[in-house]
């Protein structure tokens, strides 16, 4: 399916304040810091930026910069706006958003503009001095052993399993799902479960399969794979999703072909006709990939298959952004790497047996998926609220959810459904 477009427009909405985050809740986001310079450069840079793109600026004062027919960015309080992003380049875009310091009627769409643009943001000189403020990855989240990633997992997937269900569908799946252009209006239960098929079919999963699932989730591709007659033995590091899981499976009917373990995947052991990962690679880390793929490799028995679903980028981009320090480590994923195709090959060839032989992309699809998802949450944003998350909770994952679905777009950002298999 073909990801919605944004409806690019002016900017007419009113002028809106936002709260200032708490500061023991949000440490650093209430001070943008100080540095005349570097704001100075800031301003000039996005000026510059304008008037080469079709986006447009609004001042405090309604007069407008740039142009007019694309979608806007409201600057609602300039010194601070320029200042983040002066010391702390697109984190402190990111964070601008997050405290009310710029605002728009079309975030997907401004969002979706820089994305198309990304090479044509900064000219080149000015790109070369990323090192300036980016300091790469703190090393605990680059680090990614077991006791990193259960920390990671944990700050993301264990903040509550009662928020992700407010905006997923009854799936409760976390990933892209796979659409039938034939069905405009297919509802997303139905598209996430022809994915999570896709995904089973790729591993060849049937009766009597022996399948190990790295990465649960909520568990409904355990319980689609039992459905089909497997036994399934899934993995996960977030105990409240393990807890959740338990509870559809048994839900479902499927408990007794499920074992459901808080386990890091490099403690598996045993040995199974089919391995399945859905967009959980993205967490490894680059120095963990070819312990990644050797783990498959060992427990995979004779005749195996690996269905693999992973979001990638293009390699030059991996290349180029690899080391980086992101808003999305700091706020959403900390320590994960999205991988691309060439990456994942050269992978596979260096360090097992296995190479890709089946591959189909669903990233457009994602931007529907990420649509949809926002939209809901746009929509329960008040029950969203009751389970105690603030203004700045709520701006942040609208950001995220916005920027992830202007990715893929915008193409820059792809998902695969890959089957692996011995050579």
């Amino acid at each position: 399916m073909s990801p919605t477009s944004s409806t690019s427009s002016r900017v007419t909405g009113p002028r809106r304040v936002v709260p200032q985050p708490a500061e023991g809740v949000w440490p650093g986001l209430q001070d943008p810091g100080e540095s005349l310079l570097r704001r100075t450069v800031a301003r000039t840079l996005v000026r510059a930026a304008v008037r080469r793109l079709p986006l447009h600026l609004v001042w405090p004062d309604g007069s407008v910069e740039g142009d007019p027919r694309g979608p806007g960015l409201r600057i609602i309080r300039p010194e601070a706006f320029f200042t983040r992003l002066g010391l702390h380049g697109l984190i402190g875009f990111g964070e601008g958003w997050m405290v009310g310091d710029w605002d728009t009627d079309d975030l997907v769409g401004v969002l979706r503009c820089l994305t198309d643009h990304v090479e044509q943001l900064v000219p080149r000189p000015v790109r070369n001095l990323r090192r300036v403020y980016d300091r790469g990855q703190p090393h605990e989240e680059v680090a990614a052993d077991a006791t990193v990633s259960r920390e990671n997992v944990h700050r993301h997937y264990d903040l509550s399993n009662d928020l992700f269900s407010l905006f997923l569908d009854e799936s409760m799946m976390y990933s892209a799902a796979w659409f039938d252009p034939s069905r405009p209006q297919e509802p997303l239960v139905d598209a996430q479960h022809r994915k999570i098929d896709g995904v089973l079919d790729l591993a060849g999963v049937r009766a009597g399969s022996q399948v190990l699932e790295i990465g649960t989730g909520w568990g409904e591709t355990a319980i689609r794979a039992a459905q089909r007659g497997a036994r399934v033995t899934t993995l996960t590091l977030s105990v409240e999703q393990a807890e959740l899981a338990r509870a559809r499976a048994e839900a479902a009917g499927v408990s007794d072909r499920i074992t459901i373990a808080v386990r890091d995947y490099r403690e598996a052991t045993g040995e199974y006709d089919a391995v399945v990962s859905v967009e959980m690679i993205e967490a490894v880390g680059e120095r963990f990939w070819p312990e990644y793929f050797r783990t498959v490799d060992r427990l995979l028995a004779p005749g195996g298959r690996f269905g693999l679903q992973s979001i990638t980028m293009p390699d030059h981009r991996l290349q180029a952004t690899k080391s980086s320090y992101t808003w999305i480590h700091k706020y959403i994923f900390p320590g994960g790497l999205i991988p691309s195709i060439e990456a994942i090959e050269h992978t596979l060839a260096e360090h097992t047996t296995m190479e890709v032989v089946e591959r189909r992309s669903i990233g457009p699809d994602y931007a529907e998926t990420l649509r949809r998802w926002r939209g809901t949450f746009l929509a329960r944003e008040p029950e969203v609220r009751a389970l105690g998350f603030d203004e700045t909770f709520v701006r942040m994952w609208d950001f995220y959810l916005a920027y992830s679905e202007a990715g893929f777009a915008a193409r820059y950002l792809d998902d695969l459904q890959l089957g692996i298999t011995r050579r």
